[in-house]
Protein backbone atom coordinates (compact mmCIF):
# COMPACT_ATOMS: atom_id res chain seq x y z
CA UNK A 1 0.00 0.00 0.00
CA UNK A 2 1.07 3.18 -0.28
CA UNK A 3 2.75 4.81 2.41
CA UNK A 4 0.85 7.93 2.40
CA UNK A 5 -2.30 6.21 2.20
CA UNK A 6 -1.86 3.82 4.86
CA UNK A 7 -0.72 7.29 7.06
CA UNK A 8 -3.73 8.82 6.74
CA UNK A 9 -6.12 6.13 7.00
CA UNK A 10 -4.46 4.91 10.39
CA UNK A 11 -3.94 8.62 11.17
CA UNK A 12 -7.85 9.66 10.40
CA UNK A 13 -9.06 6.20 12.26
CA UNK A 14 -7.16 6.82 14.80
CA UNK A 15 -8.35 10.17 15.46
CA UNK A 16 -11.88 8.71 15.62
CA UNK A 17 -11.16 6.53 18.43
CA UNK A 18 -9.75 9.08 20.15
CA UNK A 19 -12.75 11.27 20.03
CA UNK A 20 -14.96 8.64 20.76
CA UNK A 21 -12.88 7.94 23.85
CA UNK A 22 -13.42 11.44 25.14
CA UNK A 23 -17.02 11.44 24.73
CA UNK A 24 -17.65 7.99 26.22
CA UNK A 25 -15.57 9.31 29.13
CA UNK A 26 -17.14 12.89 28.98
CA UNK A 27 -20.46 13.04 27.15
CA UNK A 28 -22.32 9.83 28.02
CA UNK A 29 -24.90 11.55 29.74
CA UNK A 30 -25.25 13.49 26.50
CA UNK A 31 -27.03 10.18 25.06
CA UNK A 32 -29.59 9.53 27.75
CA UNK A 33 -30.98 12.77 28.12
CA UNK A 34 -31.61 13.36 24.39
CA UNK A 35 -33.51 10.35 24.50
CA UNK A 36 -35.62 11.34 27.43
CA UNK A 37 -35.96 14.25 25.48
CA UNK A 38 -37.79 12.67 22.50
CA UNK A 39 -39.32 10.26 24.74
CA UNK A 40 -41.16 13.02 26.61
CA UNK A 41 -42.26 15.01 22.78
CA UNK A 42 -43.70 11.53 22.40
CA UNK A 43 -45.43 11.09 25.23
CA UNK A 44 -46.73 14.51 25.05
CA UNK A 45 -47.58 14.59 21.44
CA UNK A 46 -45.46 17.34 20.21
CA UNK A 47 -43.04 17.44 17.37
CA UNK A 48 -39.11 17.08 16.70
CA UNK A 49 -37.79 19.49 13.65
CA UNK A 50 -34.22 18.63 12.79
CA UNK A 51 -32.15 21.16 10.58
CA UNK A 52 -28.94 21.52 9.31
CA UNK A 53 -26.75 22.72 6.21
CA UNK A 54 -24.38 20.65 3.62
CA UNK A 55 -23.63 17.40 5.05
CA UNK A 56 -25.56 18.21 8.54
CA UNK A 57 -28.79 18.39 5.94
CA UNK A 58 -28.29 15.15 4.96
CA UNK A 59 -27.97 13.95 8.60
CA UNK A 60 -31.02 15.85 9.38
CA UNK A 61 -32.98 14.18 7.19
CA UNK A 62 -31.01 10.52 8.06
CA UNK A 63 -31.95 11.42 12.25
CA UNK A 64 -35.75 12.47 11.35
CA UNK A 65 -35.80 8.94 8.98
CA UNK A 66 -34.36 7.05 11.89
CA UNK A 67 -36.80 7.96 14.61
CA UNK A 68 -39.91 8.21 12.71
CA UNK A 69 -39.05 4.78 11.02
CA UNK A 70 -36.15 3.07 12.46
CA UNK A 71 -37.99 3.60 16.38
CA UNK A 72 -41.24 1.75 15.40
CA UNK A 73 -42.63 -0.99 17.66
CA UNK A 74 -45.60 -2.65 17.59
CA UNK A 75 -48.21 -1.34 19.75
CA UNK A 76 -46.13 2.20 21.10
CA UNK A 77 -46.73 5.33 19.64
CA UNK A 78 -44.53 6.94 16.70
CA UNK A 79 -42.76 10.01 16.33
CA UNK A 80 -43.76 13.02 14.81
CA UNK A 81 -40.40 14.03 13.40
CA UNK A 82 -39.86 16.56 10.52
CA UNK A 83 -36.49 18.01 8.90
CA UNK A 84 -36.58 21.49 7.76
CA UNK A 85 -34.20 20.49 5.29
CA UNK A 86 -36.15 18.25 3.40
CA UNK A 87 -38.66 20.77 1.32
CA UNK A 88 -36.63 22.12 -1.06
CA UNK A 89 -38.93 24.09 -2.78
CA UNK A 90 -40.00 26.21 0.37
CA UNK A 91 -36.51 26.66 1.38
CA UNK A 92 -35.60 28.11 -2.06
CA UNK A 93 -38.77 30.09 -1.88
CA UNK A 94 -37.73 31.15 1.80
CA UNK A 95 -33.55 31.64 0.41
CA UNK A 96 -34.71 33.82 -2.93
CA UNK A 97 -37.83 35.78 -1.76
CA UNK A 98 -36.34 37.10 2.20
CA UNK A 99 -32.74 35.47 3.06
CA UNK A 100 -30.95 32.22 2.95
CA UNK A 101 -30.63 32.72 6.48
CA UNK A 102 -34.21 32.01 7.05
CA UNK A 103 -35.17 29.40 5.48
CA UNK A 104 -35.40 26.98 8.44
CA UNK A 105 -36.93 29.71 10.98
CA UNK A 106 -39.75 30.87 8.25
CA UNK A 107 -40.80 27.13 8.09
CA UNK A 108 -40.93 26.53 11.92
CA UNK A 109 -43.46 29.78 11.91
CA UNK A 110 -46.19 27.81 9.84
CA UNK A 111 -45.72 24.27 11.77
CA UNK A 112 -44.01 25.14 15.65
CA UNK A 113 -46.08 24.94 19.10
CA UNK A 114 -45.01 25.06 22.25
CA UNK A 115 -43.01 22.42 23.45
CA UNK A 116 -41.70 20.67 20.41
CA UNK A 117 -38.06 20.75 20.39
CA UNK A 118 -35.33 21.79 17.32
CA UNK A 119 -32.25 19.89 17.14
CA UNK A 120 -29.50 22.28 15.19
CA UNK A 121 -26.86 20.86 13.64
CA UNK A 122 -23.54 22.70 12.51
CA UNK A 123 -20.34 21.33 12.65
CA UNK A 124 -18.93 25.30 13.63
CA UNK A 125 -22.02 25.75 15.77
CA UNK A 126 -22.19 28.95 13.43
CA UNK A 127 -24.70 28.68 10.74
CA UNK A 128 -26.55 31.17 10.85
CA UNK A 129 -29.96 29.94 9.66
CA UNK A 130 -30.02 27.16 12.26
CA UNK A 131 -29.04 29.53 15.09
CA UNK A 132 -32.59 31.63 13.80
CA UNK A 133 -34.15 28.54 13.88
CA UNK A 134 -32.84 27.69 17.11
CA UNK A 135 -33.32 31.13 18.55
CA UNK A 136 -36.91 31.10 17.63
CA UNK A 137 -37.82 27.73 19.08
CA UNK A 138 -36.20 28.51 22.50
CA UNK A 139 -38.24 32.09 22.82
CA UNK A 140 -41.06 30.25 22.03
CA UNK A 141 -41.40 27.97 24.54
CA UNK A 142 -39.27 25.01 22.70
CA UNK A 143 -37.21 22.63 23.67
CA UNK A 144 -33.23 23.05 21.76
CA UNK A 145 -30.74 20.37 21.16
CA UNK A 146 -27.46 21.06 19.50
CA UNK A 147 -25.03 19.01 17.53
CA UNK A 148 -21.67 20.33 17.02
CA UNK A 149 -18.14 20.17 16.54
CA UNK A 150 -14.61 22.23 16.64
CA UNK A 151 -15.28 24.64 19.72
CA UNK A 152 -19.11 24.73 19.51
CA UNK A 153 -19.80 28.07 18.05
CA UNK A 154 -22.48 30.49 19.08
CA UNK A 155 -24.93 27.12 19.24
CA UNK A 156 -23.44 25.66 22.32
CA UNK A 157 -24.82 28.83 24.05
CA UNK A 158 -28.30 28.85 22.47
CA UNK A 159 -29.38 25.45 23.37
CA UNK A 160 -30.93 23.30 26.17
CA UNK A 161 -28.63 20.39 25.40
CA UNK A 162 -25.60 19.82 23.29
CA UNK A 163 -22.99 17.85 22.10
CA UNK A 164 -19.62 19.44 20.71
CA UNK A 165 -17.90 16.39 18.78
CA UNK A 166 -14.19 17.13 20.10
CA UNK A 167 -12.01 17.48 16.61
CA UNK A 168 -11.39 20.39 14.75
CA UNK A 169 -12.35 18.39 10.92
CA UNK A 170 -15.30 18.75 9.79
CA UNK A 171 -15.73 15.48 7.89
CA UNK A 172 -14.62 13.39 11.41
CA UNK A 173 -17.21 16.21 12.99
CA UNK A 174 -19.63 15.01 10.69
CA UNK A 175 -18.80 11.17 11.14
CA UNK A 176 -19.86 11.63 14.47
CA UNK A 177 -22.51 12.84 13.81
CA UNK A 178 -24.01 10.31 12.63
CA UNK A 179 -23.01 7.87 15.03
CA UNK A 180 -25.58 10.45 17.71
CA UNK A 181 -28.36 9.33 15.52
CA UNK A 182 -27.85 5.81 15.41
CA UNK A 183 -26.85 5.17 19.03
CA UNK A 184 -29.80 7.33 20.09
CA UNK A 185 -32.58 5.87 17.80
CA UNK A 186 -31.48 2.15 18.41
CA UNK A 187 -31.69 2.46 21.57
CA UNK A 188 -35.02 4.17 22.66
CA UNK A 189 -36.19 1.30 19.85
CA UNK A 190 -34.18 -1.37 21.87
CA UNK A 191 -35.39 0.01 25.18
CA UNK A 192 -39.37 0.18 24.11
CA UNK A 193 -38.63 -3.46 22.33
CA UNK A 194 -37.24 -4.47 26.27
CA UNK A 195 -40.02 -2.98 28.09
CA UNK A 196 -42.28 -4.68 25.95
CA UNK A 197 -40.97 -7.96 26.88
Amino acid sequence: MDEFRKTFIDGYLDDIIRVLGEIKANNADFFDRLATIFLEARENNRKIFFCGNGGSASTASHFTSDLAKGTIVEGAPRFKALSLADNIPQMLAWGNDACYEDIFVEQLKNLFEPGDVVLGISGSGNSENVLRAIKYAGENDGVTVGITGFDGGKLKDMVDLCLIVPVHNMQKTEDVHMLIDHLTTLMIKEEELARRG
